[in-house]
């Protein structure tokens, strides 16, 4: 499965809360306030209704989970939950979401709840062994990989073809995952050329994106990446709010 060409109307973002073109030292982690963990933007109607169509007509291609792991997975609803940024509203059991939705969350399918609540992928990784494995995760909007080619898979098989991941990085990353702390998160950015602005787009490791000529790319994609570790379980969630940009935008000042 690749990524196709999008033809209906972009969903894009009209700003970002960072500078996306001021790149950073890998890993480029940075300390992160826990309240501001979660965002919701001009773009969650939008983003929202495309995961709603994605878990509806795609379902198997952007939710998995180790059934051993429904316990971590639970625990990382209740987490979202008591952590929903501004626009959110609890009514009794349900969510009232900044679109107008009531979502009422269900603890026998956390990672499809998570995907109908909030802007943000969620991947679960669990340490086994030497590494922290994938052992699920809600992903709607893939950056040309796969949730099938990486479910089950550790850090180092998760990144085997990113060129910049070599044994030295390989192992500061994973002393990272190993010193995160509950309650004191941390966050990364990247961003890259995109021809098309597809928020879905799958790749497999085999068929990788043309990354050919970015100067001719339209828009510039760009993840905020934050990682926070589960108290209970120990699981470390990496967490992915996507944002696409066209590149007229990037004339303007970030927020």
């Amino acid at each position: 499965m690749t990524g196709t060409l999008h033809t209906s109307a972009p969903i894009l973002n009209t700003r970002c809360p960072y500078d996306p073109l001021t790149p950073k030292p890998l890993p480029g982690i940075a300390p992160l306030d826990a309240a501001h963990w979660l965002q919701a933007n001009e773009a969650y109607a939008a983003q929202l209704a495309e995961k709603s169509r994605l878990l509806r007509t795609r379902r198997d291609d952007v939710v998995w989970l180790d059934p051993a792991h429904l316990g971590a997975a639970q625990e990382l609803l209740d987490t979202v939950l008591t952590m929903l940024p501004e626009g959110f509203a609890r009514d009794g059991e349900s969510v009232l979401c900044p679109d107008g939705r009531r979502v009422t969350p269900d603890r026998s399918d956390p990672l499809g709840t998570l995907g109908a609540l909030v802007q943000e992928d969620l991947c679960l990784m669990v340490k086994d062994g030497a590494e922290h494995v994938l052992r699920g995760a809600i992903l709607c909007f893939p950056a040309s990989w796969t949730l099938a080619e990486k479910a089950g898979r550790p850090l180092t098989g998760i990144h085997t073809p990113v060129r910049p991941y070599d044994a030295a990085l390989a192992a500061r990353v994973q002393r990272l995952f190993d010193g995160i702390r509950a309650g004191r998160p941390l966050w990364r950015f990247n961003a890259f050329w995109y021809h098309d602005p597809a928020l879905f787009q799958p790749r497999r490791e085999a068929a990788p994106r043309d990354v050919t000529n970015p100067a001719a790319a339209g828009y510039l994609r760009s993840e905020r990446q934050c990682l926070l570790r589960l108290p209970a379980s120990g699981a470390v969630v990496f967490s992915i709010h996507t944002y696409v940009l066209p590149r007229a935008a990037l004339t303007a000042t970030p927020a």
